[in-house]
């Protein structure tokens, strides 16, 4: 005989509780304001290179001294952008965000105040510094604090602002120059970072420090990875301008990079409290990812350093007139993320990854054939074939490279890959750097052995500019002909070398589109969204 309950029927089970709701206002102000602040952040690295002419007249500087502008930015960049995961995960990201923009306005203004060149550098090495948190801190709030259906839609918005900024920044630097005067360019930041500022800290309270972390900070880690982090920046931007290993300097820094990043590595490996967590290179999606990032973040600065560079020593193009040029990159990226978007809810990343990195090199493996003559029109299908492919690559890497890591590992994960982005940026213009000047040598050398001053052809040519210098009333008519052969033979030299550097870009963007292949599969789960890897 069964004995009867005495509480009456059977409930059923108790359901799954619901994930807590999304406070939707509140996310997207403070969202929005930290995506303003990293478009500021990233937009400062290329904003003066249209302008530095301008500059160095303006604060009395030597040609060695203004390109330190850029540089100084830089050097100390890359030291917060991993730091900056620790600090969060310490204080908070609201607290460490608003810190950094506060610091990055003010730099800012001090910068724009500058009455000399000693001055500015060191206003520009400080607002690298304080607003290097800005970039990564975005980049891991849009996995962090977004539902998994949502992620994908912050990714494409971190994404656009990545690609987006350094391409208009020559663009938006060269007319606020033209129009006002260059103390505008850090002037601009004032506005855009008090509305950053009021709504990160109005809304933008997404997470909690935990205090408990300073208890064990790492001072000899952080030592090792600043002198590791700035020595290698210094010597893949000065490099080229310095003959390489020919200079002490360059020399013993690359010396202490190798040294200093070996014995960080290991120290953050066996450390109780590491500051940057390495562990996350154990995935392979990850590793892979951030390979594929540093091959993205040189082909967008790359590209962005080659095609203003053309515009300005072959064609000699105004500031407004290469920003001009340029600005057809920014509006084939602006228009192809939301496409990516929603193409990535729906497939695989690694086909986006494998396309785009297809397009970057397709896109600058047309600059192999440029000539003298080219500007805007020529231009423009290389820029939209690279705008396009750098978009569909950076916003598909980054899915596919942080969405297989556990949450803990999210913040630092950001740090590096922006990491990545920044150095890959720096090396491949380092090497775009040496292959403009060693291939022209080259070039230089083979047009003349071609074409000797003695030849029929050479005097033939010789004789019409002799006579065009006579038509114009030039005193020695003989010595501006052969001036202007050889300015001629130099200019083409230079151009075929403008080519080969297009073409280098274009063996990386190949390289990684077949890095991507390599990448573990992943599947996106019914009603779309985040993409979990079926293999970890």
């Amino acid at each position: 005989m069964t004995v009867a309950t005495l509480t009456g029927p059977e409930t059923p089970p108790k359901a799954a509780e619901d994930p807590p709701a999304v406070n939707w206002p509140m996310l997207f102000l403070g969202f929005g304001g930290m995506a303003i602040g990293q478009f500021m952040a990233i937009l400062d690295i290329q904003v003066v290179a249209a302008s530095l002419p301008q500059i160095q007249a303006g604060v009395g500087a030597s040609a060695d001294q203004v390109s330190w502008i850029q540089t100084a930015y830089l050097i100390p960049e890359v030291v917060m952008i991993p730091l900056s995961a620790y600090l969060s995960r310490l204080w908070g990201t609201q607290k460490v965000f608003m810190a950094s923009c506060a610091g990055f306005v003010f730099m800012s203004v001090m910068a724009g105040l500058s009455t000399s060149i000693d001055m500015l550098i060191l206003c520009r090495a400080l607002q690298g510094f304080v607003g290097g948190a800005m970039v990564p801190t975005v980049f891991a709030t849009a996995f962090s604090a977004f539902p998994p259906e949502r992620r994908i839609t912050a990714n494409v918005v971190t994404g656009m602002i990545v690609t987006l900024a350094p391409t208009v920044g020559p663009t938006l630097g060269g007319h606020l120059t033209e129009w006002l005067n260059w103390r505008w360019l850090f002037f601009i930041n004032v506005a855009p970072g008090l509305l950053s500022l009021f709504l990160v800290g109005r809304w933008g309270n997404f997470d909690q420090g935990d205090r408990r972390l300073g208890k064990n900070f790492d001072w000899t880690g952080l030592a090792l990875m600043a002198a590791f982090l700035m020595s290698m920046q210094y010597v893949v931007e000065e490099g080229s301008k310095n003959n390489w290993f020919e200079d002490d300097a360059i020399l013993w820094l690359t010396v202490l990079a190798v040294v200093t990043g070996a014995s960080f590595i290991w120290r953050q490996i066996t450390h109780l409290q590491p500051i940057v967590q390495v562990k996350a290179f154990a995935d392979r999606n990850f590793t892979l990812g951030v390979i594929m990032t540093s091959v993205s973040g040189a082909a967008l600065y790359g590209g962005t350093f080659l095609m203003p560079l053309y515009l300005g020593r072959i064609r000699h193009f105004s500031a407004a007139e290469v920003g001009t040029t340029m600005l057809v990159s920014g509006l084939a990226m602006f228009v192809t993320g939301p496409i990516t978007g929603r193409w990535l809810r729906q497939i695989d990343p690694r086909g986006p990854m494998i396309i785009g990195f297809c397009m970057v090199a397709w896109g600058m493996w047309m600059g192999h054939a440029i000539t003298d003559n080219w500007g805007f029109w020529e231009f423009a299908g290389l820029q939209v074939f690279r705008g396009v492919g750098v978009m569909v690559a950076m916003i598909a890497t980054t899915q596919m490279t942080m969405s297989t890591l556990p949450q803990n590992m999210v913040k630092d994960a950001s740090g590096m890959v922006n990491l990545a982005r920044n150095v890959g940026g720096a090396i491949g213009m380092a090497m775009l750097s040496t292959t403009l000047s060693t291939r022209a040598a080259v070039h230089m050398g083979e047009i003349s052995a071609r074409v000797s001053i003695a030849s029929v052809e050479a005097q033939t040519m010789l004789a019409g500019l002799t006579a065009r210098m006579q038509q114009l009333g030039v005193a020695d008519p003989d010595a501006a002909a052969r001036k202007a052969f050889q300015y001629m033979i130099s200019q083409k030299a230079q151009v075929l070398a403008f080519g080969d550097s297009f073409a280098l870009l274009a063996i990386g963007g190949a390289c990684a589109a077949v890095m991507a292949m390599l990448t573990s599969p992943t599947r996106v789960p019914p009603g779309g969204g985040a993409l979990q890897s079926e293999v970890h």
